[in-house]
C-alpha cells in the first residue's frame, strides 16, 4: 500500500493569534454566509427523540435524491466535553464537501461526563447508520461513506473507522442490523493512543512526561489501563482498516504531534494506505482552509479516490 509523509509550511502562528481559534467561544471567528450553491439543513434528528444532539446536513444545490453520491460524517472537537457541530472548522469541511458533490453531516454527540464514553462513539456510529437508513431519500450511496474529525473529533473519527460493527463498541439499539462501517477516514490532529499521549514543550516538542488523566472518562491510566487501551484507535487497526489521511501541526501543544506519527506507522505496518501531513508551525484547532493555507482540495481528492473511484465492498 502507498504511504507518504509530507511537511507543509504555513504561517499558522500568526493565523491563530488573529483568528483566535484557541480562545473562547465568544471570540471564535464568525461563520460566513452559506455559499449560494450549497444547501444547509440544520438541527435534524438522528438519535433518540429525547436527545438534544442533532446534525447539520450539507449538500449541493444541484443534488437530488435520484443521484447516489458519497457521504461523509463530520465530527467536531472540544476535548470530548464541549464543542459544536457548527464551528468554523466543521463549516469549512461541510461546505467544501457539498460543493464537491458530497452529502455531509456535521453532528453533535454526548458530552456529559457521566455518559460521555462510549456513548459519544455510539452517537458517531449512529450518524453513519442514519445515513444508510435514509440513503434513498438523501440520495446517498450507502456503501460509500467516510468520516472526518478534528482533535477529539479526530480521535472519534478514527475509532469509528477502525472498529466497524464491533459488538463491544457499537450499539445497535437505535438502528439494529445497519452497519456503521466507513470506507475512508481523515484525522485532523486527533489522539491515536491515550497510553502514549504526552506533554510538550512550548514549541510543541513532545517530552517524556505522559498524560496521566483524560477528559474521556474519569479513571486514570493507572486505574484503568485496559480501558485506556481499548479507547485508543491504534489498538484496533487491522489489515482491512480504511485508508487514512492525517494532518498535524508541528507546534501543537494540546495533542502532541507524535500521536499522528504513531497511527501513521501502525497503519503502514498493517498494510493500510496512510498519508501524514505535518504542517510546519501549526498549533491546534485549525480548519482545513485559512487565509494562509488551503488543504480542502487535498481532502476532497482523498475522499474522491476512496469513495468515488475505488471498488468498495458493500457494508455488511
Amino acid at each position: 500500500m502507498k504511504s507518504s509523509v509530507l511537511i507543509r509550511s504555513a504561517y499558522t502562528l500568526f493565523l491563530f493569534v488573529n483568528l483566535g481559534l484557541l480562545s473562547s467561544l465568544s471570540s471564535a471567528p464568525k461563520i460566513p454566509e452559506v455559499p449560494s450553491d450549497v444547501i444547509l439543513k440544520q438541527d435534524l434528528a438522528f438519535l433518540a427523540p429525547e436527545r438534544e444532539e442533532k446534525l447539520d446536513l450539507y449538500q449541493s444545490k444541484d443534488h437530488t435524491s435520484d443521484k447516489r453520491v458519497p457521504a461523509v460524517v463530520i465530527i467536531h472537537g472540544g476535548g470530548w466535553r464541549n464543542g459544536d457541530k457548527y464551528r468554523m472548522r466543521e463549516y469549512v469541511t461541510g461546505t467544501t464537501l457539498a460543493q464537491a458533490g458530497y452529502v455531509a453531516v456535521s453532528i453533535n454527540y454526548e458530552l456529559r461526563a457521566p455518559k460521555r464514553w462510549p456513548n459519544n462513539l455510539h452517537d458517531c456510529k449512529n450518524a453513519v447508520r442514519w445515513l444508510r437508513l435514509n440513503a434513498d431519500s438523501l440520495g446517498v450511496d450507502p456503501d460509500r461513506i467516510g468520516v472526518i474529525g478534528g482533535s477529539a473529533g479526530g480521535h472519534l473519527a478514527m475509532m469509528v473507522a477502525y472498529t466497524p460493527n464491533d459488538p463491544k463498541l457499537s450499539s445497535e439499539e437505535l438502528y439494529p442490523g445497519i452497519s456503521d462501517h466507513v470506507s475512508a477516514c481523515v484525522n485532523m490532529y486527533g489522539i491515536s493512543n491515550l497510553l502514549t499521549r504526552c506533554s510538550t514543550t512550548e514549541d510543541g516538542t513532545p517530552t517524556d512526561e505522559l498524560r496521566l488523566k483524560t477528559n474521556l472518562f474519569k479513571k486514570s491510566r493507572e486505574e484503568a489501563s485496559v480501558m485506556w487501551k481499548n479507547a485508543s484507535p491504534v489498538t484496533h487497526v487491522k489489515a482491512d482498516s480504511p485508508p487514512t489521511l492525517s494532518y498535524h501541526g508541528t507546534a501543537d501543544t494540546i495533542v502532541d504531534r507524535d500521536q499522528s506519527k504513531e497511527v501513521h506507522q501502525v497503519l503502514k505496518e498493517a498494510g493500510v494506505e496512510s498519508t501524514l501531513n505535518m504542517v510546519e508551525g501549526a498549533t491546534h484547532a485549525w480548519p482545513l482552509k485559512t487565509k494562509d493555507f488551503d488543504f480542502t482540495a487535498e481532502m476532497v481528492a482523498f475522499f474522491d479516490r476512496h469513495l468515488r473511484k475505488a471498488k468498495i465492498q458493500p457494508a455488511e
